[in-house]
């Protein structure tokens, strides 16, 4: 292991989010399973369920917040793209929250919050 990796704070490997809550004009539901993987600093995820047919999320991880690029196909065929930036914290049962200030890139430039929980 080298000492890149030990300094990494927190572990999204085999890692799966649920949505805990989101603004009104986010695409993702209580439905939608997010399956996280990282390789040092970098953190993918594939999601899917609710209303989204696939997604990918590529993201930068610094200390204690990713930076995010996302993409997603719709179940109604609509193929979207967004920028998030997330606030990683540990709930008092040690699972990972994150809190994501977002913003699609496509359909108007749509912001919101929506905050996920790591489930097992």
């Amino acid at each position: 292991m080298s000492n890149k990796e030990e300094s990494t704070k927190f572990n999204f490997n085999n890692k799966r989010f649920a949505l805990l809550e989101n603004s009104e004009n986010g695409q993702v539901s209580l439905e939608t399973i997010f399956e996280y993987q990282q390789d040092n600093n970098l953190v993918t995820a594939d999601y899917y369920g609710g209303s989204i047919k696939y997604g990918k999320i590529i993201a930068d991880l610094q200390d204690d917040e990713l930076y995010m690029l996302y993409q997603c196909l719709t179940t109604d065929k609509q193929l979207k793209a967004g920028k998030a930036k997330a606030k990683i914290s540990l709930t008092e049962s040690g699972k990972m929250k994150l809190s994501l200030n977002w913003e699609w890139l496509t359909n108007g430039n749509e912001k919101g919050n929506s905050e996920y929980l790591e489930i097992d």
